[in-house]
């Protein structure tokens, strides 16, 4: 992030934009920015934060499906609510919980942290590597004309969103497609990533404190990780929501 002096204000450039509130006024988006990260490899710590993660889904899953724990229903709504089909195209909550009781995946120090943190909190939960950003992170509904840099059948592809579609991009290209479905590769987190920014995304029936306890945790596990660690955060919601 070259053109932003700090964290705070790089935060204080993001947006939300209007047609986003008007899909859905209860949503909120709690933006963490986080400085000087220790990344590396899946490690001991990070296992174990994913072991909690796992046997923390059990319990709840053995009562009702996924798609019917609350905030993943709200989810799957938001997408009907801009043509996608949450059955084929998953939010990034519902795709980890049904991962959970099998094992969730291991990747990378950073990106096994912020995992965890999502299922033990019931939040959808993204994590970007804010070196590789371009401009201010926004959350806008798409043209169809903007890019999207993806894997298909092992081949790097530039795909483009659907008309309507919520995205998250910057001013280079889109960096998650349909709200929380799928990460850009140009922005994703890495083992040489030391400044990220994290997305926390909130419908009803998620309040604020839950939402402000997730972004607790994830801050406490990322300070362990190195004594020069430093974190901004933002909420951002419909303020003509009551």
């Amino acid at each position: 992030m070259p053109e932003f002096t700090t964290l705070q204000d790089f935060l204080a450039s993001c947006a939300v934009d209007a047609e986003v509130f008007a899909l859905r006024p209860d949503y909120r988006v709690l933006l963490l920015a986080a400085g000087g990260l220790v990344p590396g490899p899946s490690d001991d710590t990070s296992d174990a934060l994913l072991q909690t993660a796992e046997l923390a889904a059990t319990e709840p899953l053995q009562d009702r499906p996924v798609d019917q724990m609350p905030h993943v229903a709200a989810w799957r709504d938001a997408y009907r609510a801009f043509g996608a089909k949450p059955q084929r195209t998953r939010n990034s909550l519902e795709a980890l919980l049904r991962r959970a009781t099998t094992g969730l995946p291991r990747i990378n120090r950073l990106t096994d942290l912020y995992n965890a943190i999502s299922v033990l909190h019931q939040v959808p939960l993204g994590g970007e590597d804010l070196c590789r950003y371009v401009g201010a992170a926004r959350l806008l509904r798409a043209t169809g004309q903007e890019t999207f840099d993806t894997v298909s059948g092992g081949i790097e592809v530039v795909a483009h969103p659907d008309p309507g579609e919520v995205i998250w991009c910057d001013d280079a290209s889109v960096t998650c497609r349909r709200w929380n479905w799928r990460q850009g590769r140009r922005t994703q987190l890495g083992e040489n990533t030391t400044t990220a920014l994290f997305i926390f995304d909130a419908l009803e029936p998620m309040t604020d404190e839950a939402l402000a306890g997730a972004a607790d945790e994830l801050i406490a596990q990322l300070t362990r990780l190195g004594p020069n660690v430093s974190v901004a955060r933002r909420l951002i919601g419909d303020r003509r929501t009551p």
